[in-house]
C-alpha cells in the first residue's frame, strides 16, 4: 500500500480553513486531521503553510480530440490541467466527428482512458435528429446532454422547438445548454458585414454576439425547463441582464436550474479588444465592464453556482485570421485557478468561494461520486498552492499544444506547487510527471 502525508496545510474545504494534515492511501483520502500517525514508508510531503484545495473540476473543456489534434489532445490538455490544478473535465461534444452517437460517445472514453492525465466524462451531444441515441445515454457514467442554441462545429446546433421539447420532456439527465440566440447573431452580423465587409473589426464581436442574443436565448431555454421539469444547466453566461433569470434563495441541491460562468468573462472586457484582438474571440463574447461587474456580484451572491473556463485552443495562425475568419475560443485550463487566486488577492472573492465554485459545486451539480471535497473516504485529487510565489505567463511555461495564452504577459501572485489525481503526485515544481492515471467519473443518479 502506498501512502502520502501531506503536513502543514491550510486545509480548504466547505467554507473552513483549517490548519492540518491529509493522509492518502492508494487512491484515497484516509484521514484529515492534526498529529495523524504516519505509516511505514510513508511519504512525507511538506505543505510549509501553503494551501490545500480540492481538485477543481472544469465543467466545460474542448480537448479537440478526434479530429481536430492540431489544437490540442487529450494527452496535452489535460497534462496542463494538472499542471494548473485541474483533476478532472467534462469535455464537450464538438469534435470531429461529433459524439452525437453512442459508438463515437465511447471512443472519446477509450481514447482518455489510453491517454488522459486528468479525470474525464464526455457530454453525449444532441442534434436535430438524433434524439433516439441521446435517450440512450446512460446517467450512471456520462455527465450529461450538451444542446448548443448557438451555431456550433458539424451539425450541433439544435434550433427545431419540437426536437428540443422532446429531449427536455424525455430525458431526466442534466442537459446542459449553450444559450446564443442564432437569428439575432445572424441580424447583427450582417449589418456590420455591410459596412466592412470580412474584416470587422473586433470591437464589435460583442454587439454582434450580444446581450439580446444571450438573454434571448438563456430565457427560452429556462421557460422551457421550468414547462417540462427538466434539469437544466446555462454553461458560460455572459451579461448582467442573464442575472435577473437565477435564483439563489434555495440550495444548490434544490436547484433545478443552475448556472456557469468562465474566467474570461470575469477577467476581460470589451475594452481588451483593443489591445487582445481576436485571442479574446469567444462565443458567448467577452462584454462590457457592467455584464463583468454583474456576473462578479451573481457569482458571489450564488446566482451563478461554477466557475469553468470554456477551453478551447485554437492555433496562434487560425487565431491570427481576420474577424469573420478567426475561430472564436482560447485556452485557460492551466491558469484559471492560479487567475482567480489572483481575484481573491485583489479582494474580490475568498477562498473558500473559490473551492465552492470550483469543486465543491460541479461536483454536486453533476452528482460526481466521491470527488470535489477534501474528506475521509473520497477520492484524493488534491492541489497545493502558494499564494506568495510570483510568476509571469510566458511561451516558456505554457504547456497547451498550441503554445499561447490570452493570458501571456499577466504576472500570477499564486502558483500550483504540487497536484494529486487519484492519489498520484502528477505534478511537482513545474514539471508534470508521465504518469497518466485519470479515471473515468461516474455518478450518483
Amino acid at each position: 500500500m502506498s501512502s502520502i502525508l501531506i503536513k502543514n496545510a491550510k486545509i480548504v474545504n466547505e467554507g473552513k480553513i483549517t490548519e492540518g494534515e491529509v493522509l492518502i492511501e492508494n487512491e484515497w483520502i484516509r484521514a484529515v486531521g492534526v498529529n495523524l500517525p504516519t505509516p511505514e514508508n510513508c511519504q512525507i510531503i511538506d505543505a510549509q503553510g501553503n494551501y490545500l484545495i480540492p481538485g477543481a473540476i472544469d465543467d466545460q473543456v474542448h480537448f479537440r480530440e478526434p479530429g481536430l489534434t492540431h489544437k490540442g489532445t487529450i494527452a496535452s490538455e489535460s497534462r496542463a490541467a494538472v499542471a494548473g490544478g485541474v483533476t478532472s473535465f467534462i469535455e464537450q461534444p464538438n469534435t470531429i466527428p461529433n459524439a452525437v452517437t453512442q459508438e463515437i460517445l465511447e471512443e472519446k472514453y477509450q481514447i482518455a482512458y489510453d491517454t488522459s492525465y486528468a479525470n474525464y466524462s464526455f457530454m453525449m451531444g444532441a442534434t436535430n435528429d438524433n434524439l433516439e441515441e441521446v435517450l440512450k445515454t446512460n446517467p450512471k457514467n456520462v455527465a450529461g446532454i450538451k444542446i448548443f442554441l448557438g451555431s456550433s462545429t458539424g451539425n450541433m446546433l439544435v434550433d427545431k422547438e419540437e426536437v428540443l421539447t422532446k429531449i427536455f420532456s424525455n430525458t431526466s439527465m442534466l442537459i446542459a445548454v449553450h444559450c446564443e440566440d442564432e437569428a439575432t447573431i445572424k441580424k447583427n452580423l450582417a449589418i456590420y458585414k455591410e459596412k466592412y465587409g470580412d474584416d470587422i473589426p473586433m470591437e464589435f464581436h460583442h454587439l454582434i454576439r450580444s446581450e439580446e442574443a444571450c438573454y434571448l436565448s438563456s430565457s427560452k431555454a429556462i421557460e422551457l425547463a421550468k414547462k417540462t421539469g427538466a434539469r437544466l444547466h446555462i454553461f458560460h453566461l455572459s451579461t448582467a441582464k442573464e442575472m435577473e433569470l437565477f435564483r439563489n434563495d434555495i440550495p444548490l441541491e434544490e436547484k433545478q436550474i443552475t448556472a456557469e460562468v468562465c474566467v474570461h468573462h470575469l477577467w476581460f472586457t470589451n475594452e481588451d479588444y483593443k489591445t487582445k484582438g481576436t485571442l479574446i474571440k469567444w462565443n458567448p463574447a467577452v462584454k462590457t465592464q457592467k455584464d463583468k461587474d454583474g456576473l462578479w456580484e451573481a457569482l458571489l451572491d450564488d446566482r451563478i453556482d461554477v466557475i469553468a473556463t470554456d477551453h478551447a485552443p485554437h492555433t496562434l495562425e487560425e487565431k491570427t485570421h481576420n474577424y469573420t475568419s478567426a475561430p472564436s475560443g482560447g485556452p485557460l485550463v492551466q491558469h484559471a485557478v492560479v487567475a482567480l487566486f489572483e481575484a481573491h488577492q485583489q479582494g474580490k472573492i475568498s477562498i473558500e468561494k473559490i473551492v465552492e465554485k470550483m469543486a465543491h459545486n460541479p461536483a454536486k451539480i453533476f452528482k460526481i461520486e466521491k470527488r470535489g471535497f477534501i474528506k475521509e473516504g473520497y477520492f484524493a485529487d488534491l492541489a497545493i498552492v502558494n499564494t506568495n510565489d510570483p510568476w509571469t505567463v510566458s511561451k516558456e511555461n505554457i504547456l497547451y499544444h498550441c503554445g499561447w495564452s490570452p493570458l501571456e504577459g499577466t504576472t500570477f501572485s499564486s502558483k500550483i506547487t504540487h497536484t494529486f489525481v487519484n492519489g498520484t503526485l502528477v505534478y511537482e515544481n513545474q514539471k508534470v510527471k508521465e504518469i497518466r492515471n485519470g479515471k473515468r467519473l461516474t455518478f450518483n443518479r
